[in-house]
């Protein structure tokens, strides 16, 4: 099941706790919790229901989110992105 636009498993983040509450990026049209995402943004605007429909899955942004963001970074790493891939492979 697609819950997010970039990958992310949003059952398994932090952010969907209090005080945060986050209702994800498909729920909140790609506002999520902190404002407007950028990913999530970007892949509506394409009109995908993930980047993994993306012809280029991954771009800059998503690894950055993925690999090198020191704070949020997937763990492990290119978590998200092996997610996206396997949504793909299930017709998602």
């Amino acid at each position: 099941m697609v819950e997010s636009r970039c990958g992310l498993i949003c059952g398994e983040c932090e952010y969907r706790k209090e005080p945060y509450n986050c209702g994800g990026c498909v729920t909140t049209n790609g506002n999520p919790f902190y404002g407007v995402c950028k990913v999530a943004t970007c892949c509506q605007e394409k009109g995908f229901g993930h980047c993994g429909h993306c012809s280029v899955m991954p771009c800059e942004t998503l690894h950055f989110y993925s690999y090198l963001d020191k704070e949020h970074r997937d763990k492990p790493p290119g978590a998200r992105i092996e997610v996206l891939k396997k949504w793909l492979k299930e017709g998602n």
